[in-house]
């Protein structure tokens, strides 16, 4: 038998327009999209995208997640980050760098009120 193990997280973010979900995550944020999904090519968009073993799945199906959802992420190299989405301007987003008592923390909010909490 062998022993538990859970090899990968993904959390699920609701998303409602493919242009906005690539503007934001993957021109901004810096992912790259790991696999895309529709049922036919009239119905949502169910996609996948990754940065340096982030990995995140954005749903336009009805009831896949609810939108104003948070993911607490731990990460590495924490200024480095923060510096480089700051060079990419972003008229709804500019992150500061916020010394927390569990670390450094950068926090975006997708533009479907979606959040995720990078901390070092």
């Amino acid at each position: 038998m062998a022993p538990i193990s859970f090899l990968e997280t993904a959390p699920i973010f609701r998303s409602y327009d493919e242009a906005k979900a690539r503007d934001f995550y993957i021109d901004w944020l810096g992912f790259e999209v790991s696999f895309e999904h529709r049922f036919a090519p009239e119905l949502p968009l169910y996609m996948g995208v990754q940065r340096a073993g982030f990995v995140l799945h954005l749903s336009e199906h009805h009831g896949d997640a609810t939108p104003g959802s948070t993911a607490f992420v731990r990460m590495t190299g924490i200024e480095d980050f923060h510096d480089e989405i700051l060079a990419r301007p972003n008229r709804n987003n500019r992150p500061g760098l916020d010394r927390m008592p569990w670390g450094l923390q950068v926090e975006v909010t997708d533009p479907f009120g979606n959040r995720i909490r990078f901390c070092e």
